[in-house]
């Protein structure tokens, strides 16, 4: 599988992307209790300072993020407010403890749902999947990743067809960081989360790119 950048993004996004084999996801992974709570309560004492860059990622395509908000910021709104992460199983879990903490929108999916190679553009107009609990996203004129099917994710929703269950075995991590982020605190960033995933699944990572 592989992944390219198409060239109108190639001055606003960072795409550090990993791949996972054999994970074992559960729905609900004791160990992760402790750190969760941990990352909960250290976000609410110094929020992340990620948000300003990320916004101006989202503007530079065109979109308020203030109505299309990037699921970092997201998760970051839930959890000041007093709300916990939510808990959707272990490998998804994962990836929004370290989306909250870093601060950088997070795509998760199942490698074995993504039809072909992996693109990242702008979506055209009249594209849209259908969302995870939700209705139709419109990705037009949207940070979007494509495959042989048409799109599957961007950095505020993804798709159903491509979400992460307990019988997903292969994964395709994402982060969309914005382009000024320093490629190299962008590898840090990919080291924690590929070792919280291999802690929390047993996964193994097979590949990683930084475009």
């Amino acid at each position: 599988m592989r992944f390219t950048l198409a060239p109108d993004l190639a001055g606003i996004v960072r795409p550090g992307v990993i791949w996972l084999d054999g994970a074992t996801v559960v729905e609900r992974e004791p160990r992760l209790n402790a750190p969760l709570a941990a990352a909960e309560a250290a976000v609410r004492m110094h929020p992340p300072e990620e948000i300003a860059a990320v916004r101006t990622m989202y503007k530079r395509v065109g979109l308020d993020p203030t109505k299309t908000r990037p699921s970092s910021e997201a998760l970051l709104r839930r959890v000041r407010r007093g709300d916990s992460l939510p808990r959707i199983n272990s490998m998804v879990d994962v990836c929004n403890w370290c989306s909250l903490e870093f601060q950088l929108p997070y795509g998760l999916y199942d490698a074995a749902r993504i039809d072909g190679d992996v693109e990242l553009r702008i979506g055209r107009d009249g594209e849209s999947y259908p969302g995870i609990r939700k209705d139709d996203v419109n990705v037009g004129g949207r940070i979007t990743l494509v495959d042989m099917q048409g799109p599957f994710g961007n950095p505020t929703s993804d798709s159903a067809r491509t979400m992460v269950t307990t019988s997903t075995t292969r994964g395709l991590l994402v982060v969309f960081a914005p382009r000024e982020f320093d490629a190299r605190r962008l590898a840090t960033v990919l080291d924690s989360t590929s070792s919280r995933m291999t802690e929390f699944t047993g996964c193994t990572e097979t590949g990683r790119e930084v475009l």
